[in-house]
């Protein structure tokens, strides 16, 4: 949609006064070299660099999707590939656009493009949002090269945008900022005349606290780190410290280092609480582990592990339940993705406990490296190549689906180690069942 009078003069207002603007607009790159993160598309051939190399002729890209977590840049490149073909650029989103605003769009560039050869950038964020019937509006303006779309979602485009549309597309998978990302785009802010221009200093402890605040999400650390700016500004203080940065983003530093010792010791906690059956003190390392930004795909694995180091056979579903748990934060990934491993946890805590699994692997790792391991019985070795039968490889092994009760009374083990019992189950859950077969197969296997 064409700015209206009110946009127009609110936009020729922030061009005359920068500082009135939010810090994460007045910071917004105009080049591509000026982009946070984002390697994979912005180096030397890559496709960002093509497509702005290629604007006008037969190897133009018509269309191009960004799929990414907020705050990864997909506005931002989209506004920085208008400025740099020197384009008109027109921004539409699908939460409050509709059919109408989008043909308006095209319409417009129709004849922007008779009257005065000028393309246009058409960037439609939240892309997702739109229905088949309306992405379907879009095909023909992408078709024709009327305008160059650039559409942006946060949602699987496979799933979220309708086929033509993607064969038509160029699609770009933005990744989350790292922390040195995030780290030099305050660094930049902090030093350069568009953002605080140098007067103030960031100190260590306060810039680690919006790095951990930040997520990986650019716009939340610009929108910290000026909500921090102005608290220090209106104290008269010369520095942004941890404790003004506590107070202006209301939010407590969590005493947690992602790389040392905190790091460590809470998910050692975390685990700690759920061998322990603590279903609360689970929860309390949990969340400690969200509030400083930890990987979720950290805690999920250290949850599938638990599952069976700590629960086992006295709970089966127990490692469904955490391997589900990791499937699903790979999927939504943070914020909600809280709420699954809050379940997880809550169900890992709760379920009765046994360690024989992990006992039982111990225990024969310790004998094979003993030495104990033996030759594997004439009697089970592979007897399907040919000369194996003159070896007597096979002979006299017995088929136990031809038995009743379907087990044979037959040596399985080496010499070495026949006899030896490492699995020993519990009388918790679920295993007080495994317990009672595994003492009656055993009983069966050694002819009794």
């Amino acid at each position: 949609m064409e700015p209206d009078l009110f946009t127009a003069a609110a936009e020729e207002r922030q061009a005359k006064e920068p500082g009135r603007a939010p810090l994460a607009v007045r910071m917004r790159p105009r080049t591509l070299d000026e982009v946070a993160g984002q390697r994979q598309l912005l180096g030397e051939g890559s496709p960002l660099r093509r497509l702005v190399a290629t604007a006008h002729g037969p190897a133009a890209t018509s269309s191009v999707i960004l799929w990414g977590p907020p705050g990864t840049g997909k506005t931002t490149l989209a506004y920085v590939i208008s400025r740099a073909t020197d384009r008109r650029f027109v921004e539409l989103s699908a939460i409050t656009a509709g059919v109408k605003e989008v043909r308006a769009v095209i319409d417009s560039a129709r004849r922007e493009v008779g009257a005065s050869g000028r393309e246009t950038v058409l960037f439609l964020d939240e892309i997702h949002r739109f229905s088949k019937a309306q992405q379907d509006s879009l095909l023909p303006a992408v078709e024709n090269r009327w305008v160059t779309l650039i559409a942006a979602t946060t949602e699987n485009p496979y799933f979220s945008v309708i086929s033509p549309l993607l064969s038509r597309s160029l699609l770009l998978t933005l990744e989350s900022l790292t922390d040195d990302d995030i780290r030099e785009l305050l660094h930049r802010a902090v030093a350069d005349e568009r953002g605080l221009g140098g007067a103030l200093v960031l100190e260590a402890d306060a810039e680690r606290h919006l790095v951990r605040l930040a997520g990986g999400d650019a716009r939340r650390a610009l929108t910290t780190l000026e909500a921090a700016a102005g608290a220090a500004l209106a104290k008269g203080e010369s520095g942004i410290t941890l404790a003004t940065t506590e107070t202006a983003v209301n939010k407590a530093a969590v005493r947690y280092d992602r790389d040392g010792d905190q790091h460590y010791d809470v998910a050692s906690a975390l685990i700690k609480s759920i061998r322990g059956s603590d279903v609360d003190a689970a929860l309390h390392y949990l969340a400690r582990m969200v509030e400083a930004g930890e990987d979720p795909r950290f805690i999920a694995r250290r949850l599938m592990i638990s599952a069976s180091e700590d629960i086992g056979l006295a709970d089966p579903s127990a490692l469904q339940t955490a391997v589900a748990a990791a499937q699903a934060v790979q999927l939504i990934g943070f914020p909600e993705a809280r709420i699954t491993l809050s379940q997880a946890v809550i169900a890992l805590a709760l379920a009765p406990k046994s360690n024989a699994a992990y006992l039982a692997i111990d225990a024969a790792l310790a004998d094979v490296r003993k030495g104990l391991a033996g030759p594997v019985p004439a009697h089970l070795r592979d007897s399907h190549y040919g000369g194996a039968k003159r070896l007597g490889h096979g002979q006299g092994y017995q088929y136990p689906h031809d038995l009743p009760g379907g087990i044979a009374a037959q040596q399985y083990a080496p010499d070495t180690v026949h006899g030896r019992r490492y699995y020993q189950p519990t009388r918790h859950g679920v295993e007080a069942r495994y317990a009672e077969v595994v003492e009656r197969v055993r009983d069966k296997l050694s002819g009794e």
